[in-house]
């Protein structure tokens, strides 16, 4: 008999990817930490060395299922973070020149880079402009707060009226991500379905914060009457998992429902695990956030081409979106009260981020007529676009501070 080598197995080479994913993410955040920048970008990057090595080994690494499966967990759990983060009367607490901000910015930015993606895109379609300029419209709270906090701006009346933006920003993307995802599955072109996916959309928002706050917390509550261990974060992820499943029933995005069941959610309903000395389910949710979350941007930087990069077509595409995205947030600063520097806030509306990268990785996986709405080059471009805003925004909020520190 003759001894035959091993196959390979799929669980043990997903476990070898996945190692080699969670390495890249941490050195990687590492080293953007040490250069004073958000962990973020370096995992991104990280990723897009990872993914265009000349390597057999890696090759694929993005798209195999076991990391496929854990980063499409992890854009969950990051949505369901954020919502917990906030909640609806921080929302709708929010100051009026905050809202003229974060609408001016979001509207000024989709008109900027649809006119910039229809000019270098005219064999594309109307849903891969919608999708590609609907990409950049939020703003990233996290890389914001950091790069405010780097300042030393953070009490700041303009520090005040970026965060309530970036807010209300959230929630006015995840929205028009759902609209236009929805819109571009069926088809795109028609009035009636884009209609219908608004009407759709509201609705679901509005039953979430209806009957979804009162069960939520029912779910909190029966948990802890249990006394096994970890009954929190498990309902938590339970009622999170069940809105994005409800979410996409519905043709809507998973995301969506993720991030409203954070939004329901309040600290005071975890009180009953606090009062027994555990700690609340933003605080249980840090681990596994982690966890997963890294290995979701460093995926979205292994799919992003550099050799389409490259190209002279998508360096114009770069270059036009970074400059339609700066203009279109600098709209933002019509909408900001008296004696705050329109500047310094929309500078610090500038940096794009998660929600970027969650609306271009849903753009690869929706399909009309067969191909995906954004291919590889669009795709590849809006990670540009997010790793060049993100690197423009702490010189752009110095910049405006330093006048406004001029003006006084």
């Amino acid at each position: 008999m003759t001894a035959t080598a091993p196959s390979i197995d799929l669980s043990a080479h997903g476990a070898l990817l996945l190692a080699l994913v969670l390495v890249a993410a941490k050195l990687g955040g590492e080293a953007a930490v040490r250069l004073r920048q958000p962990a973020v970008l370096g995992e991104l990057l990280a990723g897009i060395l990872l993914g265009n090595l000349p390597f057999a080994a890696v090759a694929g690494i993005g798209s195999h299922p076991v990391i496929d499966v854990l980063a499409q967990l992890g854009v969950l759990v990051l949505l369901f973070e954020v919502g917990l983060e906030e909640t609806v009367r921080d929302v709708l607490a929010v100051g009026a020149s905050a809202v003229r901000v974060a609408l001016l910015g979001m509207l000024g930015t989709l008109a900027a880079v649809w006119l910039v993606a229809a000019w270098l895109m005219p064999d594309k379609s109307a849903s891969t402009h919608a999708f590609f300029a609907a990409a950049l419209t939020a703003t990233s709270i996290g890389i914001t707060v950091r790069v405010l906090k780097d300042l030393g701006v953070g009490r700041s009346r303009e520090a005040r009226t970026i965060l309530g933006a970036a807010v209300v920003d959230d929630i006015l993307a995840l929205v028009l991500l759902a609209i236009v995802a929805g819109w571009s599955g069926q088809g795109g072109g028609s009035l009636a379905a884009l209609l219908w996916m608004i009407g759709k959309t509201i609705g679901f928002l509005a039953a979430v914060l209806v009957f979804g706050g009162r069960v939520g917390p029912w779910l909190l509550g029966l948990a802890a009457r249990m006394r096994v261990g970890g009954a929190q974060i498990v309902a938590g992820l339970v009622f999170c998992l069940a809105l994005a499943g409800a979410a996409q029933a519905v043709g809507l995005a998973p995301i969506l429902g993720a991030f409203a069941a954070g939004l329901v959610l309040e600290a005071s309903h975890s009180a009953p695990f606090v009062a027994r000395g555990e700690p609340p389910l933003a605080r249980l949710l840090q681990p596994l956030s982690e966890f997963v979350v890294p290995v979701f941007f460093v995926v979205m930087g292994t799919r992003a081409d550099v050799r389409a990069l490259l190209r002279p077509d998508t360096l114009a595409l770069v270059a036009g979106a970074v400059a339609a995205a700066v203009l279109g947030k600098l709209a933002c600063g019509l909408g900001v009260a008296r004696g705050v520097s329109r500047l310094a806030v929309a500078a610090g509306m500038l940096p794009r981020g998660e929600v970027s990268l969650i609306f271009a990785s849903l753009g690869t996986a929706t399909l009309l007529g067969g191909k995906p709405v954004l291919d590889a080059t669009a795709f590849s471009a809006l990670v540009a676009v997010v790793v060049a805003t993100t690197l423009l925004a702490p010189v752009a909020v110095n910049l405006g501070f330093a006048q406004r520190r001029r003006r006084r």
